[in-house]
């Protein structure tokens, strides 16, 4: 009985200790902790989003690692800022369209089995990615202002690109005004994420476990 006992307990820590490696922290951020495993589906969902292969290398493992501290700077300032998150059935729309591209439930329920993914999972991001572009715009894009000499300027860049294209019909500056100013604005939101991430970062200890990434 004993040597059967020691026998079924090596059988059980064999089954834990593996999941318990692959769960193991990456990051730290703050008080924060970012796993393997949340790097790992960070990267297959943005593949399954992009329709791409899932690309688990050490500098895709990186570049996952920081798009989630980015979230996670976004998800503090929500909290205490008191956002009102969206609904999650406002990314139902959004969902609709990836289902689509998969060529419909079918075809998009077998997707999610290979990239390893739940419904639910892929639901979440969407919401997520869509509570965050709202919040962004909510935080930043009242502070910004595009001055009617930047989107001159950036006008006769373009009829000066256009021109050395050889496209005809070029529109005029006030056709283009708003679409001008649409882009410029995004740019200067970016720009002011940018500078706020960069000056959050700052405020907290970020510590990356390297052995997570090989």
């Amino acid at each position: 009985m004993r040597a059967c006992t020691v026998g079924m307990l090596i059988g059980v820590l064999a089954l834990v200790c593996p999941a318990e490696i692959l769960d193991r922290i990456a990051v730290t951020v703050g008080d924060h902790v970012i796993t393997e495993q949340q790097i790992v589906k960070e990267i297959r969902l943005a593949a399954f989003l992009n329709r791409a292969q899932p690309d688990l290398s050490v500098a895709s493992k990186q570049a996952a690692a920081e798009q989630l501290i980015r979230q996670d700077l976004v998800r503090r300032e929500m909290e205490s800022t008191h956002y009102p998150l969206p609904e999650k059935s406002d990314a139902d729309p959004l969902e609709k369209q990836i289902i689509d591209q998969y060529g419909g439930e079918s075809t998009y329920t077998t997707a999610l089995a290979t990239y390893g993914l739940t419904r639910s999972e892929v639901h979440e991001q969407l919401w997520w990615q869509l509570a965050t572009l709202r919040f962004i715009d909510y935080r930043f894009k009242p502070a910004v202002h595009v001055p009617a000499v930047a989107i001159e300027s950036y006008y006769k860049e373009q009829v000066a690109k256009w021109t050395a294209e050889g496209q005809k019909n070029i529109p005029t500056l006030e056709d283009s005004r708003d679409s001008i100013e649409q882009i410029l604005t995004a740019q200067r939101v970016d720009e002011a994420l940018d500078a706020w991430l960069a000056d959050t970062r700052k405020q907290l200890t970020i510590r990356y476990r390297k052995e997570a990434f090989e």
